[in-house]
This record gives structure tokens, C-alpha cells and sequence, in this order.
């Protein structure tokens, strides 16, 4: 497995095919590093679409999405099925009509390898979340085994965190204090 992605490090070169509707004729759209640029970033990756555990880590997403909006953050979900399977299976599971963010396609893993997310023997990507700045630079970096579903709420609670530029205590929440050294 290649190196994991690592805090302070630039997030990679990438340009990747996504599903951003249901709309005939408005179903795709290429997304890439521009679309980072000037936003705070959520991307995580799921290992394979049409399985378990994975609808409900993107279905919690979505239910989330008016907190990370409120945060002034985007979502980018990516597994490396194509956009025509994301397509099917936005279109066949309930909890994924209704998406406000891009499924992703990294089928050539090109992304998923750069970033060292695929699981050594299944070469599907691990459940890895990655925190993007404004500026390109990841600065929270979470990996769960494919049988384990990830907190979203941590990740709304790390946003917090990232976003105050202070220095915050364990399981410190938006609106308590933050340490003054």
C-alpha cells in the first residue's frame, strides 16, 4: 500500500468524472482541484458502491449537509466505481436520490493510490476522510477498515476545531473555551 496522506501535506493533482444529478442530461460534471480552491473541504472516500455500511456514512452526510454548509464547507464523497454505477445507484437506493454533493469516480484509483487509501489485498479504498483548507493543504486525516462506519459528527466537530485557528482541548466543542496558554 502506497503512503498514507499526511496533515500539512498539499492534496493531489486530481480531475475525476462525478454524478452531481438525477437530471437527464445534467447528470455529470468533472470536479477537480479547482473546485477546492478558497473552500474548506470534506472528501472521504467508501470502498464500494451497492454494498452496506456505505449508504449510510454518504446518507449521514447528506443529512449533515446544512451543518457543513454553515461551516462554510463542501462535501466530495469518491469510491472507484464508475459514474455510471454511482449513477444506478443513486438512482436504485433510497437514501441517495436525493445527494447535495458529488459521487466521485476514481475507477483508474489514481487519486485513491496518490493519497494511500486502497486496502492492500481487497484494492478497494479504505473509509478515509480527509480535511482540506482553503488553501490545498489537508489538516485531518481519519481511516476506518472497510467493516467500520465512520462518525460524521466527529468531522463537523473537527471543522470546528480547525476552523477557530486555536488551540482546543480533548473533546472540545464549538462554543466552549478554547485554551490561552
Amino acid at each position: 500500500m502506497a503512503r498514507l496522506a499526511s496533515v500539512g501535506e498539499k492534496f493531489p493533482e486530481f480531475k475525476l468524472k462525478s454524478v452531481v444529478s438525477l437530471e437527464k442530461g445534467k447528470e455529470f460534471k468533472d470536479i477537480g482541484n479547482a473546485d477546492l480552491k478558497g473552500k474548506w473541504t470534506v472528501v472521504f472516500f467508501w470502498p464500494m458502491d451497492f454494498t452496506f455500511v456505505c449508504p449510510t456514512e454518504i446518507a449521514e452526510f447528506n443529512k449533515a449537509t446544512k451543518d457543513f454548509r454553515d461551516r462554510e464547507t463542501q462535501i466530495l464523497g469518491i469510491s472507484t466505481d464508475t459514474h455510471f454505477v454511482h449513477l444506478a445507484w443513486r438512482q436504485h437506493h433510497e437514501d441517495l436520490k436525493n445527494l447535495q454533493f458529488p459521487m466521485m469516480a476514481d475507477n483508474k484509483k489514481e487519486l485513491s493510490v496518490q493519497l494511500g487509501v486502497l486496502h492492500p489485498t481487497e484494492q478497494v479504498p479504505l473509509r478515509a476522510t480527509f480535511i482540506v483548507d482553503p488553501d490545498g493543504i489537508i489538516r485531518w486525516v481519519s481511516v476506518n477498515d472497510l467493516n467500520v462506519g465512520r462518525n460524521v459528527k466527529e468531522v463537523i466537530r473537527t471543522i470546528d476545531a480547525l476552523q477557530t485557528d486555536e488551540l482546543c482541548p480533548c473533546n472540545w466543542e464549538k462554543g466552549q473555551a478554547t485554551l490561552n496558554p
